[in-house]
Parts: C-alpha cells; sequence; structure tokens
C-alpha cells in the first residue's frame, strides 16, 4: 500500500469534507524521480501554479512542496533511483455547496510510487496504440491544466483490456485529435513536426512543454494546430511525450502501421542528451 503524506506526516485518511473528494475540485502532478531527484521539477511547479492560477486555489510554496516531497522519498522505502511521485493540491475542506469558503485553505498529499520501466524494444521499435470511443468534452477555462476530474481518461483507459497496447488516443467531440489517456501526441510529415492544439481540451503535458522547448532551442519549429484523425493515420513518424517514458513512437495503430523514422530517432536523441535517459535505449 502506498504511503501518503500531508504536511511531512504520514496520513491514511482525507477529511470526507474535502473539495476534492465531493467535486474534484483540485490539481495533480506526476513526476519522473530519478537518482532520488524530480525531474523537470520547474516545469512541473510552472503548470501548478497555472493551474492553481486557472482554479483561484492558493498555490502552496515550492520550498515547502520540494521539502515535503524529499520527505517523502526519504520515508517511502521506495527504490527512488527510479520512481514516480504524485503530488496532489486539493481546494481543501468546506461546506456543502459549488462555493468555497472564504476561508478555505489548499491542502498537499504527496505519495511516491514504484515505477516499471519501459522496455528498451518499446524505444527501439515503437508501440501500439488504438483510437477511443470516448470523447473529450470541449471547456477553454480547464484546458491545459491537470486538474483531479479525470473521469474521460477513466472511461477511455478501460476500453481496452490487451496488455499489448500502451496507450489509446482520443479525439474530441469534434473529432480532432486531442491526446492519448497518458500521453501528448507529435506526428511528422515531410521531416516538419505537429500536434495538436490544446485550447478546448486535453492537459499540456511537462514532457510536451520540454520537447517543444528542446526543439525550439533547436532552432526548430512545430505546429501546435487542429489536426484530425486522418492527420495522424496519414504521417510519415507519430510519437507519444510523457513525463515518465520521454518520448516513446508508436509503430501501429488499427491497420495503420509507421516505421520509427529519423526525426523521431534524432529527438529521442536529443531529449536523452538533455537529461530524459530512457530515450537512450
Amino acid at each position: 500500500m502506498t504511503t501518503w503524506f500531508y504536511d511531512g506526516e504520514p496520513i491514511d485518511a482525507l477529511s470526507i469534507d474535502d473539495r476534492a473528494i465531493h467535486y474534484g475540485d483540485g490539481l495533480f502532478e506526476t513526476i519522473a524521480i530519478r537518482s532520488g531527484e524530480p525531474r523537470l521539477w520547474q516545469l512541473h511547479i510552472e503548470r501548478l501554479r497555472h493551474g492553481c492560477e486557472r482554479l483561484a486555489i492558493a498555490m502552496p510554496a515550492e520550498k515547502s512542496l520540494r521539502a515535503d516531497l524529499h520527505r517523502a522519498i526519504h520515508e517511502s522505502g521506495i527504490d527512488a533511483d527510479y520512481a514516480l511521485a504524485k503530488i496532489i493540491v486539493t481546494a481543501g475542506s468546506g461546506p456543502r455547496g459549488y462555493k468555497r469558503a472564504k476561508s478555505g485553505q489548499s491542502r498537499v498529499l504527496t505519495a511516491i510510487y514504484d515505477l516499471q520501466r519501459p522496455s528498451q524494444a518499446s524505444y527501439r521499435e515503437g508501440v501500439v496504440v488504438v483510437k477511443c470511443a470516448t470523447s473529450l468534452g470541449g471547456q477553454a477555462a480547464l484546458a491545459g491544466i491537470k486538474t483531479l476530474n479525470r473521469l474521460e481518461q477513466v472511461l477511455a483507459r478501460n476500453e481496452w483490456q490487451d496488455p499489448d497496447v500502451f496507450d489509446g488516443l482520443m479525439c474530441d467531440t469534434a473529432g480532432r485529435l486531442i491526446c492519448g489517456t497518458m500521453s501528448n501526441v507529435f506526428v511528422v510529415h515531410d521531416q516538419s513536426i505537429s500536434t495538436p492544439d490544446l485550447g478546448r481540451c486535453g492537459v499540456a503535458g511537462v514532457m510536451r512543454r520540454h520537447v517543444l522547448d528542446t526543439l525550439q532551442s533547436d532552432g526548430m519549429s512545430v505546429r501546435e494546430e487542429d489536426m484530425q484523425w486522418q492527420d495522424a493515420m496519414s504521417a510519415d513518424e507519430v510519437f507519444l511525450t510523457n513525463s515518465q517514458f520521454g518520448v516513446m513512437p508508436v509503430r501501429q495503430c488499427g491497420e495503420q502501421q509507421w516505421s520509427v523514422g529519423p526525426v523521431t530517432r534524432a529527438l529521442m536523441k536529443r531529449i536523452a542528451n538533455s537529461g530524459i535517459a530512457e530515450c537512450a535505449s
């Protein structure tokens, strides 16, 4: 059983009046822990701060978040060489009803999880994905941030049981490709890289941001644009990004197959050199 920490102390229960339970009123970050340290910490903090501003939740002090995280790593008993941290920020406790109490305080929960490494073969040969029937509803006020409301992803992830399927790709209600249940999507056409615009829905992943920043620093542009399903199916290459696995090539979706092409290979090498060691596999 995973141990959760609140204010640096182990906790085995959450107050029944916490708004996270009643309304999903909060945010979370899943952070790669490598060699005992959180990877891409500042990007996670930036997204969490943006989410807190969007939801009008008090942003916890970064120093406290970092201290609580390191204490959880130290006391969890989990091998921190390769692990996952989850930080949940809730809107705290309050009375019944959607309106928050004026004096409401945010609550921070932290936990460390064991993490299974993706196989080297997955990075070399690519993974299999499926198209999900569950669609994402548009809500610009929540687009990009990582709220506790993940029911669309829960429904989509339970559409398949095949262990050989790595992730499912999701469209919005208008049929535009948005993201995977746990990943962001990039496609390559004629050496040009593009990724779905997330202005209406979807989570703007930290690794997605890292890839965009890395490509920009190398003088390469990536188009963030509305993308139809066929835009992915007709691509020369497709790859996924996620804070835990970095960059993962896709080799198949239904009847469509792709090779792990030169653009994806070059990007994986560049991302590996930036500190995402898994991509060097």
